[in-house]
């Protein structure tokens, strides 16, 4: 059986909180409705003094009730708030604390310090002049006078601050506020100008931090969000400025800055998010639409026009639309030259109009940009893999026909150049030596990229007909010449059929 004394060894050994708490519900029916306010004083501070700050709050709160006239609840009430961080609740307590006992120092004091963190300068002076003229301990007094100095000085640099504002000399004004708001750090007012001035100096991650401060500490505050909606949109992030100008109009459903921002946002919202529901169902000439849409919505601002045109390029490069998709890219690239994403998408472009030297080129640029990236290493491989093919034979330019080609337009260019370059056709035996080499390259294409596994090998700069590229592989070879081809008709069914007599 454990003993009553070990349960107690381990309930203050683990849990240094219980004892308090088992106080608490012992007094349980003195706290209660009908509990005393001593009582709730008592279990107050010995909930504060254990850390357990909201069950001493609700003790704090029940004092308060109970004696409205009792300035030590509103005191200790106010003390909890401090501790929860809680210094907008703290305030109208401190002041009850001092209307009912006009000489309590240290709630003054406490004001003070609040009045002067929110700003507030002549009115902290007032408390801290009248700490020092109600024979303050030396304590009180030094920190008082101490408070007083600095609120003078802080006085001081929100003047200045002004002043070179107004002058827009907006780097001088910022160093000032910066002073002003290590100590002023709930001023409201400073943190919006500060804010201003960063926006005119074009440091906009400063000026949403200080605005997105001012959001939170002054209620109501519909211009902050305002201000931070436009900041984001013109910086291009349509998204989070939706989210800001929804919060404004949270506040205010009528207020007309926010709700005629708010239409215009969530339009090229909505046009971008077509877009991309485009491109994932690789619908992309009406991407292509849809963000020409975008550039007639919002002709104004250059993250907008840059990303349309990014886009764009990625959906002509994906419909393989080469030379409208490279001349898109380029013009992107002027504006931002180390765009990986366009540097792929144009480098891609370029290999579907075989302009492997270009192609090379910006992957090897896009490289630079982003190191360890597989899909550039890839890209690369391959472009560089296709230029050295293109300097040897090219089976594409052998039948005239672009890389996209389909199958029976490979066919039917074989056909044509089958019949022009047929041997028969040629009585010169330099010429009809020629011929036959040419027929036999003809040929050769027409197996290459007719057959579905030796063009996906082409296409990777592999030539399935050269032997050193094919070395280790299965591979297909004509052997013994033009005469490989006695008693085969190239042409396969249809209107053409050539005899074969070259013994």
């Amino acid at each position: 059986m454990v003993s009553i004394d070990h349960v107690a060894h381990k309930i203050l050994t683990y849990f240094p909180y219980v004892l308090v708490l088992i106080d608490m519900r012992f007094q349980g029916v003195k706290c209660g409705k009908d509990g005393s306010v001593d009582n709730h004083m008592e279990m107050g501070k010995k909930l504060l003094a254990a850390g357990q700050l909201a069950d001493a709050l609700s003790h704090f709160h029940a004092a308060v009730d109970r004696d409205p006239q009792n300035y030590m609840a509103y005191y200790r009430r106010a003390t909890v708030f401090l501790a929860m961080g809680k210094s907008k609740s703290a305030l109208p307590d401190l002041s009850r604390v001092i209307e009912l006992k006009p000489d309590f120092t240290s709630a003054r004091l406490q004001r003070g310090n609040l009045l002067l963190k929110q700003g507030k300068l002549d009115e902290a002076e007032s408390d801290f002049k009248k700490v020092l003229k109600s024979n303050p301990s030396d304590k009180e007094e030094k920190e008082a006078q101490s408070q007083l100095t600095k609120s003078d000085e802080i006085q001081r640099l929100v003047a200045q601050s002004h002043r070179s504002f107004d002058d827009k000399d907006y780097v001088t004004a910022a160093a000032q506020l910066d002073t002003v708001i290590e100590t002023c750090v709930w001023d409201v007012t400073s943190r919006e100008m500060r804010a201003e001035c960063f926006i005119q100096m074009g440091e906009m991650g400063k000026a949403i931090s200080d605005l997105k401060a001012a959001s939170k500490l002054k209620n109501d505050n519909t211009q902050a969000f305002y201000k931070l909606s436009t900041i984001y949109y013109n910086l291009g992030d349509h998204e989070m400025s939706l989210n800001e100008v929804r919060e404004c109009l949270k506040l205010d459903p009528d207020h007309k800055q926010c709700y005629s921002h708010y239409k215009q946002v969530k339009k090229l919202n909505k046009q971008i998010q077509a877009a991309e529901e485009f491109i994932q169902e690789q619908r992309y000439e009406d991407a292509v639409s849809k963000y020409e849409a975008v550039m007639t919505t919002e002709p104004n601002v250059q993250h907008f026009l840059l990303l349309a045109k990014e886009r764009i390029c990625h959906a002509l490069t994906q419909a393989q639309q080469a030379s409208r998709a490279i001349s898109v890219c380029s013009e992107v690239l002027k504006s931002s030259p180390a765009n990986v994403n366009v540097l792929k998408d144009r480098a891609e472009a370029y290999l579907q109009d075989e302009q492997y030297e270009e192609a090379v080129k910006d992957y090897e640029t896009a490289a630079k940009h982003s190191e360890g990236d597989r899909h550039i290493k890839e890209g690369l491989e391959r472009a560089q893999r296709l230029l050295k093919q293109s300097q040897k034979r090219d089976y594409y330019k052998i039948l005239g026909v672009k890389r996209t080609a389909q199958k029976k337009e490979i066919i039917r260019a074989y056909r044509k150049l089958a019949q022009q370059w047929h041997p028969d056709n040629f009585q010169d035996p330099e010429e009809k030596k020629k011929a036959e080499k040419k027929f036999i390259d003809i040929a050769q294409a027409k197996e290459v990229l007719t057959d579905p596994e030796m063009r996906t090998k082409f296409d990777h700069g592999e030539d399935p007909m050269d032997p050193e590229s094919q070395q280790g592989h299965h591979h297909h070879h004509f052997h013994g010449g033009f005469h490989g081809f006695q008693g085969f008709n190239p042409f396969g069914s249809g209107p053409f059929n050539f005899k074969f007599n070259f013994n």
